[in-house]
């Protein structure tokens, strides 16, 4: 019985230890869900005094939650759209073509990633002002500062995908009289689109995420993560845990519902 025990536990370790340490990162994902139920003694409190739906009723009632909210989505949908765009046409010319220049170009690539966060805002922020934008910080600076920083990732995310796309599904799609248009739209881009839907939802997570880069980038607008560094210097109101388990399982029934449409394609073949 013993040794059962033990080779039940040697067989079987890794993937105990890793759902202990998935469990171990998911506290505080439960902890915002648990927090958006709360209903406070004070604004300075950070236990759960009682159970409340008012909110979840009244969400947008702390002072411009909700407007620095559309701000964030708005930047960062269109950041993404046009980082992802940008990116997957960077990939493929630097992962299918030769050209002078390439390898300093994967260098640069790396540098935004590499770059410390307050230098990237402070260079950005420099660069704006030298050219006589200082009075328009604004939206549109805020968008250029996160479509740099996000083109990296992209770039990065969809070239590695590239990379492990096999060469013979093409060649066998024009040997069937395909041409270059066809094999691009029912071989290469539903190969690499899982890649591609990767590079957007982490582009879209660093723009909602970000805020030292736009904070020195966003003269007089407000983003959600600037509204939350703001309420936290008076007690942070639950509304804001609402807001994090919306974007949680809005995020989880995104990778769900892929997981689920893989399967079916796989059952499908």
């Amino acid at each position: 019985m013993t040794g059962r025990a033990g080779r039940w536990v040697g067989e079987h370790v890794v993937l105990v230890l890793g759902l202990l340490v998935l469990l171990y990162m998911c506290i505080p994902v439960f902890v915002v869900i648990l927090m958006s139920f709360n209903d406070p003694a004070s604004r300075n409190s950070y236990t759960f005094d009682g159970f409340t739906w008012n909110n979840w009723r009244n969400v947008c009632e702390p002072y411009q939650l909700c407007s620095s909210l559309a701000l964030s989505l708005r930047v960062g949908f269109l950041a993404t759209a046009v980082a992802t765009l940008l990116g997957t046409l960077m990939s493929f010319a630097m992962a299918r073509h030769r050209f002078r220049g390439r390898a300093s170009a994967n260098l640069l690539i790396f540098l935004p990633m590499a770059t410390p966060e307050i230098v990237l805002g402070s260079s950005l922020l420099a660069l704006f002002v030298g050219n006589g934008a200082a009075g328009v910080l604004g939206f549109w600076t805020i968008f250029i500062a996160h479509v740099l920083f996000c083109l990296s990732f992209v770039v990065v995310t969809v070239k590695a995908r590239l990379a492990g796309l096999d060469p013979r599904l093409e060649q066998a799609a024009m040997d069937l009289y395909a041409n270059e248009w066809q094999t691009f739209w029912r071989i290469t881009f539903p190969l690499v689109f899982p890649g591609i839907l990767a590079a957007a939802l982490l582009s879209f997570s660093l723009s909602f995420d970000d805020f030292i880069i736009t904070n020195l980038n966003a003269g007089q607008e407000v983003t959600f993560p600037m509204f939350v560094w703001g309420a936290a210097q008076r007690g942070i109101p639950p509304q804001i845990n609402v807001v994090g388990t919306v974007m949680f399982v809005v995020a989880l029934a995104i990778v769900a519902s892929g997981q689920l449409g893989s399967r079916r394609r796989a059952v499908r073949t």
